[in-house]
């Protein structure tokens, strides 16, 4: 009987262990950054590649393979010595968090830019949204209470919002890839950082402004202006506290 192949040359079942190692690859990657983001892996840490696998319940090769994309995007660092080299989670440091937040900054304004040029009526259906969000953070700010978990919430769908409302493919994957990573400095210096609220929600109120007037200039800069002035806010607490996983 002979081999049964695809047009494109392929047997079959070499199609379909494509597919799977590429399902597997992908979901190494989400759960590896998941572990990285929310902590779990911890700033500095050195990732033994058959523990983390025994930990996901995978094989070495997909692993292996999100290893080097989580490297690719700045999640993983190679710690190279004379005799050998190792994977770390990359540390969070004051100079990675600067270049980070100008990165997102930059990326925002694009979208905002696109956001302020849509028609009036979208525009005030965002700028409704974005009102109600951050009056959400103005009553935390004011009161003083509230859960850290629940600014970050508020404060990540408020820029998603902006995002969202009119990226294309290509800079929404930009901004999926690059955004998470600002959780991981969230997750460790959210306590301090919460001091400063009432700064971000002054920010937010000359974004939603700008959007409401539809100025693409006035909307792009605001935005760069949020991320420029909380990098300077974590730097402070960076400093008070020290980077982490630089010892």
């Amino acid at each position: 009987m002979a081999n049964v192949t695809s047009k494109t040359g392929r047997k079959p079942h070499a199609k379909k262990a494509a597919a799977q190692h590429g399902a597997g690859l992908q979901t190494a990657f989400q759960q590896v950054r998941e572990l990285i983001v929310h902590g779990k892996l911890s700033p500095g840490m050195w990732i033994v590649e058959a523990d983390l696998a025994q930990r996901l319940g995978m094989s070495r090769t997909p692993v292996r393979g999100a290893l080097q994309w989580l490297q690719r995007e700045g999640y993983v660092i190679e710690q190279k010595n004379v005799s050998k080299s190792r994977m770390i989670v990359a540390p969070l440091t004051k100079e990675d968090s600067s270049e980070l937040y100008a990165i997102v900054g930059h990326l925002e304004g694009l979208a905002g830019r696109r956001t302020a040029q849509l028609p009036k009526e979208k525009r005030m259906e965002i700028v409704r949204q974005l009102r109600k969000l951050n009056t959400g953070l103005k009553s935390i700010s004011r009161d003083q209470t509230g859960r850290a978990g629940d600014i970050f919430d508020l404060d990540t769908t408020f820029h998603s919002t902006v995002v969202k409302a009119s990226a294309g493919p290509r800079l929404m994957a930009l901004y999926n890839a690059v955004k998470p990573q600002t959780e991981r400095y969230w997750r460790l210096y959210a306590s301090s950082i919460i001091n400063d609220l009432h700064n971000s929600v002054t920010e937010h109120e000359e974004i939603i402004d700008a959007i409401q007037e539809g100025d693409p200039d006035r909307v792009e800069a605001a935005l760069q202006l949020n991320w420029s002035n909380g990098s300077q806010r974590l730097g402070k607490v960076i400093d008070l506290f020290g980077e982490r996983g630089t010892w």
